[in-house]
């Protein structure tokens, strides 16, 4: 857009008495604000007219990517198919209206669908019991462990102060922990990418009497289905400890198996990823913990409310929508799509771990190394072509990690025009590796210095004087 007004802040195209609204005349009367409620000063707000307003806002609103502009290949963990009807019935007015604090009597219709939501989790998980407090999936971490830990102290087990978590595990996962005032065990992985049993076995022989849980991913976070969890869970108990599973890859087990049957103890559920909410940006999030029967009396206080209830009313939606003979193609479509990906671009990125993978893969960067293009030029150049980035440098486990996760709507037009992309891209690191290092080429905004941004980022603009556009 060849206009000098794009790009610029709404305060840049601030103007002394320009004014975007009208108020009615005030027909209650004035009242004295108390001194200790003012501002000392007149809060700095832009002045700007409605057309302007609305057209800086539209241009922003061009810039952003979600599901309904392309193919978004981060997936399930960002942005996940998200059917308009869930908005719909999350908007209607009698539950935008509901205030958490209006008496119980009153939600009657509202608690009831909380209610039923429970029921269809522990239809979809195996287990018995959930609270809907936790706001988000770190949170429902945070307050499956805390439930963990609880039950350990009922039993005066006070020993058990330590978590068992695979090198291959969420970020969260030891964080979580340790914000729980846990100490973390990390198992090594095997070369196919599955938890290393015998080290497993090493690490409770050792330390036994102190592990107070496991937290497990699956299929893991390479996209792989960890074959030895009722060995792993019956190891586990043996030892006193519980099982715990990161619901964040639930997407391709929805209907197809369920984590309380494979001997898994709490879980979180990530209702923004595997249930139908639009959470670009850091939220909104909802992660409720399921617990097995017996675990209940020992869920924390992590907040008064059931935590945010919109993304529950879209969860329950996408779940009656799907209904329990739909809900099972949810997993099968979501890997199908991701293995049609990975086989498609084998040949000219790294596959390190080969076979079948769930709704994930990872590559390690290009086939080709000698060209010097990695990960992040290939993400870059990835904008040029009209992509969101896939998840890039995780997991750890290789150097050049580059996560594709498609979902389940995916159709197979889509999902060929994204492989040829990926090709070209490609080919581009052969013939002319510097233009797919100097990515991307066609945003607004170049390629930034990351590490700058980080260490210094600016997030608030002071205006000085005389800055404002003039008259």
């Amino acid at each position: 857009m060849n206009n000098k007004l794009y790009g610029k802040l709404i305060f840049e195209l601030s103007k002394k008495g320009r004014v975007g609204y009208s108020l009615q005349d005030n027909e209650y009367g004035n009242y004295e604000i108390p001194a200790s409620m003012q501002r000392a000063e007149e809060v700095d707000l832009p002045e700007c007219d409605e057309l302007t307003v609305v057209r800086h806002y539209t241009n922003l609103s061009n810039n952003n990517f979600g599901v309904d502009t392309g193919f978004y290949p981060l997936g399930s963990c960002t942005m996940k198919y998200n059917p308009k009807i869930n908005e719909e019935m999350a908007a209607q007015s009698p539950f935008q209206s509901l205030h958490p604090e209006q008496p119980a009597d009153t939600a009657k219709g509202a608690l009831e669908m909380v209610a039923m939501l429970e029921h269809s989790l522990c239809e979809l998980t195996g287990l018995a019991h959930f609270t809907f407090k936790p706001y988000a999936g770190a949170h429902g971490e945070l307050t499956g462990l805390m439930t963990i830990d609880n039950y350990h102290r009922s039993r005066g087990d006070l020993a058990r102060k330590k978590v068992i978590v695979p090198d291959s595990a969420h970020g969260t996962n030891p964080a979580s922990a340790a914000v729980c005032g846990l100490e973390i065990i990390e198992v090594k992985s095997l070369a196919d990418g599955t938890v290393d049993y015998e080290d497993l076995k090493r690490i409770v022989a050792e330390q036994g009497s102190e592990i107070s849980a496991m937290m497990m991913t699956n299929p893991n976070t390479l996209g792989l289905f960890e074959t030895r969890i009722p060995e792993i869970a019956a190891l586990i108990h043996d030892c006193g400890g519980l099982m715990y599973y990161d619901g964040a890859n639930l997407n391709p087990m929805l209907g197809v198996c369920r984590p309380g049957d494979m001997g898994f103890d709490v879980m979180h559920i990530n209702l923004h990823k595997t249930f139908s909410t639009p959470h670009g940006g850091g939220g909104p999030g909802s992660g409720p913990v399921g617990v097995r029967e017996g675990l209940q009396e020992f869920f924390p206080v992590v907040s008064p409310y059931h935590g945010n209830f919109s993304v529950m009313m879209r969860a329950y939606a996408y779940i009656l929508s799907l209904g329990r003979e739909h809900v099972k193609e949810v997993g099968p479509l979501a890997t199908l799509n991701a293995n049609y990906i990975k086989e498609s671009l084998k040949d000219v990125y790294e596959l390190p771990i080969d076979g079948l993978c769930c709704h994930e893969f990872v590559f390690d960067g290009l086939k080709d190394k000698s060209t010097g293009v990695t990960t992040m030029d290939v993400a870059k150049r990835l904008l040029d072509y009209g992509y969101h980035a896939p998840t890039i440098y995780f997991p750890l486990l290789f150097h050049e990690s580059l996560m594709v996760e498609p979902t389940e709507n995916e159709s197979k037009e889509t999902l060929d025009e994204f492989i040829a992309v990926m090709r070209q891209i490609a080919e581009e690191a052969k013939t002319n590796p510097d233009e797919v290092k100097s990515a991307p080429h066609n945003t607004p905004i170049g390629r930034v210095d990351d590490v700058l941004a980080a260490k210094h980022p600016v997030t608030t603009w002071k205006v000085l004087k005389n800055e404002r556009m003039e008259d």
